[in-house]
């Protein structure tokens, strides 16, 4: 009597073994691995055209600072890269915050919106307090300690946008309206005019005009009916006329408008600063007389170099062709924001996109108007490229924000 063996694959009926549902036991680790990386990982996802910009943006601050502040041994107690490292140490944190915002989510934080509305109002009138310190006529600083600062008025644009956008897609997301209704759009400016409200007081001008626009692009944005725009642009008008009356602008505020338009008026005084940007600026020529080897910024010549008037700093060293490029990486990140406020799933990414485009392209703006003397000189610093910690975090959380946008669509496109 002979045993015979039969095939494992015949035992108990299972017949012959499924090898494809069976390959998988045995991959190698490096394989399953590679394969969860190419599924559905979070990185993939990431809006990289709009991340290069705003990464290129950054080095190139970096440069620009390190070299407007290289010769300053006396303000740092004799360290030439203390503000050079300092800007690196914000734009660490700023990439932080912007990673921590996208992985959380815009859906997620919107649960959390009024709170953070809350936080930046208690942090604008904190600045009020005795806790604020005065920093070039305006008490919007509260000094932490250990030359730390920090300016609530950044957390306010991200607030303003996430508040608003809650306030104005609530009924429209769920399905119940197909544009925001009257109530919600006045409720939406009650809220935003509070924190404007307060930085009027300090009085920071500047940081009005860029919440401004920002309340602007959120309305344009919502579908909102254009009553509510002409109604805006009208009270803007009137609110302005009222606040040079009422006195809640400096003298010193008022002279810049005054320099502004007649660009011979206290060159020396007020106009300084916008005079020595302009002549940095036309001294670069074509390509620049090459980092750390521009006369006006290592003699220091344009005051807050760093900061407002880093662009004199590109023009001088980089020549117009170094500013060119400068505009035309912040037009591809705009024009990426764009796109992600377009193709947004709902109504509250499309808003929250759209407020952070608006804030992102009227700074820009801004600050390069002021250094070329297009625009007044309003204290605003150039997004991702000067120096400054609440800046540099607010303006990495706005990216962040825009890359949960894209992310969102993008995953839901991919499992659809």
């Amino acid at each position: 009597m002979s045993l015979k063996l039969r095939p494992a694959s015949r035992v108990a009926g299972f017949g012959t073994p499924d090898l494809g549902r069976l390959a998988p036991v045995f991959t190698p680790r490096r394989s399953i691995t590679r394969q969860i990386i190419q599924r559905d990982a979070p990185v993939r996802r990431l809006d990289w055209i709009l991340l290069g910009p705003a990464l290129a943006l950054s080095a190139v601050g970096s440069l620009l600072v390190w070299s407007a502040t290289r010769n300053r041994r006396g303000l740092t107690g004799g360290d030439p890269q203390f503000f050079f490292k300092r800007h690196l140490l914000n734009l660490a944190i700023g990439l932080v915050l912007a990673t921590v915002v996208a992985i959380i989510g815009h859906r997620r934080i919107r649960a959390f919106a009024p709170f953070v509305g809350v936080v930046a109002v208690l942090g604008l009138m904190a600045a009020l307090s005795p806790l604020g310190s005065t920093i070039n006529g305006q008490r919007a600083w509260i000094q932490l300690g250990a030359g730390f600062s920090v300016q609530p008025a950044e957390l306010a644009k991200i607030a303003i946008i996430l508040c608003m956008a809650m306030i104005l897609s609530e009924r429209v997301d769920t399905g119940d309206l197909a544009r925001p209704g009257d109530k919600a759009v006045f409720w939406a400016l009650v809220v935003a005019g509070v924190p404007m409200a307060v930085i009027m007081l300090m009085p920071d001008l500047g940081s009005v005009m860029v919440l401004a626009m920002i309340v602007l692009g959120v309305l344009l944005a919502s579908g909102a009916r254009a009553r509510w725009m002409i109604a805006l642009i009208v009270m803007a008008a009137a609110g302005a006329v009222a606040i040079v009356h009422l006195g809640l602008l400096s003298e010193y505020q008022i002279d810049r408008f005054r320099a502004f338009a007649d660009p011979n008026f206290d060159p020396g005084g007020v106009g300084y600063n916008t005079a020595m940007a302009r002549l940095a600026i036309g001294s670069g020529g074509l390509t620049g007389q090459g980092l750390f080897h521009g006369e006006q910024t290592s003699g220091q010549y344009v005051p807050e170099q760093q900061t407002d008037f880093v662009f004199s700093v590109a023009g001088e060293e980089l020549g117009f062709i170094g500013c060119c490029a400068i505009i035309a990486l912040f037009g591809v990140l705009l024009w990426r924001g764009i796109r992600i406020a377009l193709h947004a799933d709902d109504l509250y990414g499309t808003i929250v996109a759209a407020g952070v485009v608006a804030w992102f392209a009227f700074q820009a703006f801004e600050n390069v108007g002021m250094n070329l003397g297009i625009m007044p000189v309003a204290g605003l610093p150039l997004p991702f490229v000067s120096y400054g910690g609440s800046s540099m975090f607010a303006i990495w959380m706005g990216i962040g924000l825009l890359q949960s946008v894209h992310m969102r669509h993008a995953g839901a496109f991919k499992s659809a």
